[in-house]
């Protein structure tokens, strides 16, 4: 096993267990993925499912409020609703070429267990699902989704009852099925070759953007910005441009409430490096190494790790690292729908909270590229929690 590292970050850290099935997904990546039959059927899929190519779309309305040219990468049509698709299609299909019949996933805001379903249903597998049990509750639409396509969903009760700990009992489940399953990943984490494999399947996103900036507006962007949870959006949107130095990546985490005292999800500005399902990475965590829980009201980046791409990138100073509080990404989700007609997800929210909060530090002029990586129906729960009372949810309601 050739294991990757990111600088000192990424590695395999895991129970000796485990260590044949990861080694053979890395000879999978390895000798199956490169084939030109292989990547005709995912380029299938991708354009004739999943609806690739994915536009970059203009906002007028901000662009003339902000002073700059506000694009986004919209992510959010993807087939499910979400980035995830890319990962789950390009795993599934190998999955099934490497001869396994059931699909395991984790998922934090459902997302990448919907595209997970969906994938397991269009291939033939079946597909077992472990989500937060607080999750399952703020995410009760992704839920009923991923069993309509036939997936069966574990709520995971145990320790803060979110991504993390489904994360925990997914890998408890693969050791027990190693011979019939295969690990679906959903982000750019976890040991060795997951982090290669789901960034490799996301790079689709920034090779698209880069050539559709060049063809709709003839340069490349002054920023790309992407929010940050374990990272897999953001590292396939960066990736197209990593080699373009005069193209600034922002990564964009959560802050959660900003009150003192409370739980964040921002391990790349706040964490510091530690070992986390499989991988060195930055972490929150205790000065003793014990994990401090997360908090983000986008159930997608509530994550107390990152993807260890995405550490590297920050210590080397390629990836500028920002923050973003709860009450700032409803507001831009807010102003992106009113101004725009695009419903953002509460996850992609907090990258264009970080646009409108630094607006006058961006370029005038200028080109700003957001990863719209998924679409706000999901998030219509925590939305009437929130600002149900501001929109009129509870009239409605009273009406109905």
């Amino acid at each position: 096993m050739h294991i990757k590292y990111y600088g000192e970050y990424g590695g395999c850290f895991v129970p000796e267990i485990l260590m044949p099935p990861l080694i053979e997904v890395e000879r999978a990546m390895e000798e199956i993925m490169p084939t030109a039959d292989f990547q005709n059927e995912l380029n299938d899929l991708l354009t004739n499912y999943a609806g690739r190519a994915t536009p970059i779309t203009f906002c007028p309305t901000l662009s003339k409020e902000l002073g700059f040219n506000l694009w986004l990468k919209r992510e959010d049509l993807v087939h499910t609703g979400a980035h995830k698709m890319n990962n789950t299609l390009g795993q599934a299909l190998l999955a099934k070429r490497m001869g396994k019949t059931t699909l395991l996933a984790e998922t934090g805001a459902g997302q990448h267990g919907v595209a997970t379903a969906a994938a397991a249903a269009r291939l033939g597998l079946k597909c077992v699902v472990f989500m937060g049990a607080e999750d399952v509750e703020r995410q009760i639409m992704n839920v009923m989704r991923m069993r309509v396509f036939g997936a069966e969903v574990h709520a995971v009760d145990s320790g803060t009852r979110t991504l993390k700990d489904a994360i925990n009992e997914a890998l408890r489940y693969w050791i027990v099925n190693i011979d019939t399953t295969h690990y679906c990943f959903g982000t750019a984490a976890g040991p060795h070759p997951f982090p290669e494999l789901v960034a490799r399947f996301q790079s689709v996103i920034g090779r698209e953007a880069r050539q559709q900036c060049l063809d709709t507006f003839g340069a490349l962007p002054d920023y790309v910005v992407a929010c940050v949870g374990g990272g897999s959006n953001a590292i396939g949107s960066f990736r197209g441009f990593l080699e373009d130095r005069e193209v600034k990546l922002m990564g964009v985490e959560a802050a959660g409430t900003g009150e003192p005292g409370s739980f964040n999800s921002a391990p790349l500005n706040l964490g510091s490096p530690g070992v986390l399902h499989g991988n060195r990475t930055m972490l929150l965590q205790t000065v003793d190494g014990q994990i401090e829980p997360s908090h983000s009201i986008a159930a997608g980046l509530d994550y107390p790790g990152v993807g260890p791409e995405h550490a590297y990138l920050r210590d080397t100073g390629r990836e500028l690292v920002g923050m973003v509080r709860d009450a700032n990404a409803l507001a831009a989700f807010q102003r992106l729908s009113r101004s725009e007609g695009i419903l953002p997800a509460m996850e992609s929210s907090h990258a264009l909270a970080w646009v409108f909060d630094h607006a006058e530090e961006l370029p005038k002029g200028g080109n700003i590229l957001v990863n719209l990586s998924g679409r706000g129906d999901k998030d219509m729960t925590i939305i009437k929690k929130y600002l149900g009372r501001e929109l009129g949810f509870d009239a409605l309601t009273e009406e109905a």
